[in-house]
C-alpha cells in the first residue's frame, strides 16, 4: 500500500536535512516526489519510500546505499533516547529510520518531531 508523504515524515526530513549541505539540498528537492510504501510495524514511525526518479535527479552520494543524514534526539530533560537516520540508495531517498536507544523512553516519529532541532 502506497500513501502520499505524511506531513510528519516531511517535517522530520526537512529538519534533519541541513540546508547548508549540498548533498542534503539535493535530497530535499526529492521530498515533493516521495510517497510512503511501508512502515515499521513496531509503531516507531520508520517509513520506507517510493520516489518518481524520472521527476528529480539523484543526489551526488559517495556510496550506493548509506546514511545520508542523522540527528540525535534530545528530550526536554536533556536525555538522548535515540536518533533519526535518513538512508539513500543510488542517490535517492530510500527510508527514514527512527532508532531507540532507551528502554525507559518511547522513541517514535511523533516524539522525534518534538525533540529535533531543525537545520535551516
Amino acid at each position: 500500500m502506497t500513501e502520499s508523504l505524511p506531513p510528519d515524515v516531511a517535517e522530520v526530513l526537512e529538519a534533519v536535512l541541513n540546508t547548508d549541505d549540498p548533498l542534503h539540498l539535493a535530497l530535499r528537492r526529492q521530498i515533493p516526489y516521495l510517497s510512503v510504501h511501508g512502515r515499521c510495524t513496531c509503531g516507531c514511525g520508520t517509513a520506507y519510500f517510493d520516489l518518481d526518479t524520472s521527476a528529480v535527479p539523484a543526489a551526488p552520494t559517495e556510496t550506493t546505499t548509506g546514511v545520508a543524514a542523522e540527528a540525535q534526539l534530545f528530550t526536554e530533560a536533556g536525555e538522548c533516547p535515540g536518533e533519526i537516520l535518513v538512508f539513500t540508495q543510488g542517490g535517492y531517498l530510500s527510508w527514514l529510520e527512527v532508532c531507540s536507544w532507551s528502554d525507559d523512553i518511547e522513541v517514535t516519529l511523533t516524539a522525534a518531531r518534538r525533540w529535533l532541532r531543525p537545520h535551516r
